[in-house]
């Protein structure tokens, strides 16, 4: 078969097919009458086999060795291509990440291309300084960075720096940002999740109260105990059981009780508070350290309910819980009774069991 036979049906140029002769890769068998390259069957099979080979990202002299040396042992060339390929994937995955953004901000000309690389660039440095810079300058930029910040926000370890990108996105780098946090809620790392929480709840607007709302059922409780005290704050009572299961776990408490005070000041929400808080107390599983958390916590619920929990408290059986509402309860103006204990129903009535809780 001649070489322009070949070059048609292996789809191999002439031009290359003489390339690999002159590199000794495929030499044809014979010669025609006429002087022409003439291909056996077996030249037709090396070739196709070189084409593989390349195929496999192989170099021509990896081929050569590959086909001619009988000591030849594929396994250590084919991981190091397989590392090769990973790293190059890597490399264009970035490139693919880079231009999205770039596009996502919509650039009226290539001053506006040139000055998001830039951005970009500093985002992604090893100084600190450097990314930190760049997020509080995000502000002046315009909208269509929401993606590049996220993306920072979400990888960010330093603390000042996370703070300041937290920051670019609430006050003009956000417009898009919720809906990529939410996405960052998703992450299979913790510190992943965190961040995004961190982020979000830092956002104004509706957009991001309802996906608060939406984490208040997160299966992370590092999620839950951001969102929570966030929508407390931003009056939402749908955050209450999640705020009195921090307080009772001992999970950021403190913050927690002092939502649960703010939201309490609402008169349509002080009843629904006091009872989610003495409903923990009358289930006889707190022990001395969830009592004492629990009676801080009622500490600025006002209403009768609260008041009535507070003075069987004052009579508790540890005496850092007795003590602890006794002071709450002189601070409301109320007297500290002592005498027998009563008995209190779930949902608020009149005292908390025989023996009290300890």
């Amino acid at each position: 078969m001649l070489i322009g036979e070949v070059a048609r049906r292996s789809g191999v140029s002439a031009r290359m097919l003489r390339h690999y002769e002159a590199l000794g890769l495929v030499r044809p068998t014979g010669r025609s009458g006429a002087g022409y390259r003439e291909y056996a069957p077996e030249d037709i099979r090396r070739i196709f086999h070189v084409e593989s080979l390349r195929s496999l990202g192989l170099s021509l002299r990896d081929v050569g060795r590959a086909l001619d040396d009988p000591g030849f042992r594929p396994a250590e060339l084919v991981d190091d291509l397989a590392r090769r390929t990973r790293e190059r994937i890597a490399r264009e995955t970035e490139l693919l990440t880079r231009l999205r953004r770039i596009a996502a901000a919509e650039p009226a000309g290539w001053e506006d291309v040139l000055r998001i690389v830039a951005l970009l660039r500093a985002l992604g440095s090893g100084s600190a300084g450097t990314r930190q810079r760049a997020a509080l300058s995000v502000a002046a930029e315009g909208p269509g960075v929401a993606e590049a910040l996220v993306a920072a926000v979400l990888r960010e370890t330093d603390p000042n720096v996370a703070g300041a990108l937290r920051w670019a996105l609430a006050h003009g780098g956000g417009e898009g940002a919720p809906a990529l946090l939410a996405e960052g809620l998703g992450a299979p790392g913790a510190a992943v999740r965190e961040r995004a929480v961190r982020a979000l709840v830092e956002l104004p607007g509706d957009e991001a109260t309802a996906l608060l709302r939406d984490a208040l059922a997160h299966p992370d409780a590092v999620v839950r105990g951001y969102a929570a005290p966030a929508l407390a704050a931003r009056h939402v009572a749908d955050a209450v059981p999640v705020l009195v299961e921090m307080v009772v776990a001992g999970t950021n408490d403190v913050d927690a009780a002092d939502a649960l005070g703010a939201l309490a000041s609402d008169p349509a929400l002080t009843e629904r508070i006091a009872t989610g808080l003495t409903d923990r107390l009358a289930d006889g599983t707190a022990g001395p350290a969830v009592r004492r958390r629990l009676t801080q916590a009622l500490a600025d619920v006002p209403g009768p309910t609260a008041t009535r929990a507070l003075t069987e408290l004052a009579n508790d059986g540890d005496r850092g819980v007795a003590l602890t509402a006794g002071h709450l309860l002189r601070r409301r103006g109320g007297g500290v009774t002592g005498g027998p204990r009563g008995t209190i129903r779930r949902g608020g009535g009149a005292g908390f069991g025989a023996g009290g809780f300890g």
